[in-house]
């Protein structure tokens, strides 16, 4: 059991903000994998810039996945082809990125293959992030939920689409910023596409 460090959800493509405190607590980082599942948080969607402004990519879930299921059997819906409209989303607001053709190879199988379950799909997607900005992290995980961990940074609720964030982001360049201006706390691939391997060094 971690005695220090942080307690983090498990998020689909994390905003920036996420990272940061990955790398500000690491090694010492334990996933939460027993709560109940909370609507309307980053745990099935992630924001990017599309040419209009932000743009929410939402996995949906099945029917039934309430508050009473737990994060770790929430199960994934394909009732439509959301995968194809994540994608198709990625491409558009990110082609003219400087690296999003080196990443993409690696990435489109996630929206090719069909997972069961949304915390083993953020998980692998996970993965897939901390290769890609070399954050090199042994993940923890958490065995049974509890309310509050006394010797933790408790970071389960802190970072939510649901309000402002307080967290301070230094600009750095997103396509359509000529637009919108410069948008923070975007998910993490905002940041990878646009600043590849310089993404480590910003966080």
């Amino acid at each position: 059991m971690i005695e220090k460090g942080a307690v983090l959800p498990m998020f689909y493509l994390p905003p920036v903000e996420y990272f940061v405190k990955l790398n500000t607590y690491k090694p010492d980082i334990l996933i939460e994998r027993e709560e109940h599942f909370p609507k309307q948080t980053y745990r099935n969607r992630a924001d990017i810039y599309s040419p209009d402004g932000k743009l929410s990519l939402a996995v949906p879930v099945m029917k039934g996945s309430k508050n009473h299921t737990k994060i770790k059997d929430v199960k994934i819906s394909y009732d439509f082809n959301w995968q194809r409209l994540h994608w198709m989303g990625l491409q558009a607001c990110y082609r003219r990125s400087a690296y999003f053709e080196y990443y993409e190879d690696d990435l489109a199988p996630f929206y090719e293959k069909k997972y069961n379950y949304l915390f083993e799909y953020n998980e692998q997607l996970l993965h897939f992030v901390l290769k890609a900005i070399k954050m090199p992290l042994t993940l923890n995980y958490t065995e049974t939920y509890e309310e509050k961990y006394p010797s933790l940074i408790d970071c389960r609720s802190l970072i939510t689409p649901k309000k402002e964030s307080g967290f301070e982001q230094k600009p750095y360049f997103q396509v359509f910023e000529d637009r919108q201006g410069f948008m923070k706390n975007l998910s993490i691939v905002d940041l990878l596409f646009n600043q590849g391997p310089q993404t480590i060094n910003y966080l």
